[in-house]
């Protein structure tokens, strides 16, 4: 790595680092509500830590997943939020969540079984791959990816996932229902399952580790596909395994913290900012900037009380993050077509 890369991963690393103390210091107190910021109690420090592992786990997965959509897309658009992944993500689980209560697990047992062991994040990837196969197609004008018609299929794509899965969510028992809907606003949760933590902590080593082999030829996908192919990349098996892994990160952070926005967008071009462009420096700062992000956030929405409780992290993230995302859209270099990925 140059000098460069090194001290913009150090940066970032020291920026997670701080956000996870600020967040096992700030809080509310119990009796009161009050804002404090000192040290927990042993209890109060275990639930932090465990807001702490979630937002670490979560925001890696989205950030990873931004930069492999980024890449292989050739848009500096593109995330798994924008492009509805999260939403497809959030679809699939629902459903799978309302088909074994609806059928109590008897009749399809199997099908329980098999949800139930992925903790989620099986329906959930295979609800992201189909919005991505969708929205690619949509995208293309030409026969070419239009960067543009890319995220309006995406954001199009995602309200219609998003009705469908509250219209799931009406189906379901009264009694889940409250749970339900604070996931679908996002939540980073104080006691995450054990099954989506592990679950998403593999598929972010699988992710890494492929990325760090493919890194030259994600540094090569961002050419032309003629100038690529020519370089020896064959750019469909690449996008193939790649995209699965990216569906699969989205799934999983979805699976342990709900749909949360823009995190997926801004934690790759914050990476870009301070290591430049190539993406085997990229892989591991975007994980750790996307980690930085989510945890800093929820460090924030904690000083912030809405009245009936705490701003929901997806609705900060969303406030931070969109104005970030019209910058980018508004950009001379966006709309000269200069912006590679």
């Amino acid at each position: 790595m140059s000098r460069r890369q090194v001290i913009g991963i150090v940066v970032l690393a020291v920026l997670l680092l701080v956000g996870g103390i600020v967040r096992m210091l700030i809080g509310r107190d119990p009796n009161d509500g009050g804002f404090e910021f000192q040290s927990p109690d042993t209890s109060i420090a275990w639930l932090r830590f465990g807001a702490v592992k979630s937002a670490l786990v979560a925001g890696a997965c989205l950030g990873l997943s931004g930069l492999l959509l980024q890449a292989l897309l050739r848009n500096p658009l593109a995330s798994p939020f924008i492009l509805g992944l999260s939403a497809g993500a959030g679809l699939g689980s629902t459903i799978a969540t309302w088909a074994i209560t609806a059928s109590s697990a008897g009749a399809i047992g199997w099908l329980s079984v098999a949800i139930r062991s992925a903790d989620g994040v099986l329906p959930g990837t295979v609800g992201s791959l189909a919005v991505l196969i969708v929205v690619y197609a949509l995208g293309r004008r030409g026969g070419r990816l239009d960067p543009l018609t890319l995220v309006l299929s995406g954001t199009v794509v995602a309200t219609i996932c998003g009705a469908l899965t509250l219209l799931v969510q009406s189906l379901m028992p009264p009694a889940s229902r409250g749970e339900s809907w604070m996931w679908f606003m996002g939540q980073v949760p104080e006691l995450p399952r054990a099954d989506s933590l592990w679950i998403a902590v593999v598929l972010l080593i699988l992710s890494f580790v492929a990325g760090i082999r493919n890194g030259v030829a994600l540094d090569v996908a961002s050419t032309s596909d003629e100038e690529a192919e020519s370089l020896g990349v064959s750019l469909k098996r690449l996008r193939v395994g790649l995209f699965v892994l990216a569906g699969a990160l989205a799934a999983a952070s979805v699976a342990l913290c709900g749909p949360i926005a823009f995190v997926g967008f801004v934690a790759p071009h914050l990476s870009r900012l301070l290591l430049g462009a190539r993406h085997r420096a990229l892989v591991p700062a975007s994980m750790i900037a996307g980690a930085a992000i989510l945890v800093w956030s929820d460090a924030v929405r904690q000083s912030i009380d809405v009245g009936s409780g705490r701003l929901p992290i997806g609705v900060l993230t969303a406030l931070i993050g969109g104005p970030v995302f019209l910058l980018v859209m508004r950009s001379r270099r966006m709309r000269s077509g200069e912006w590679t990925c």
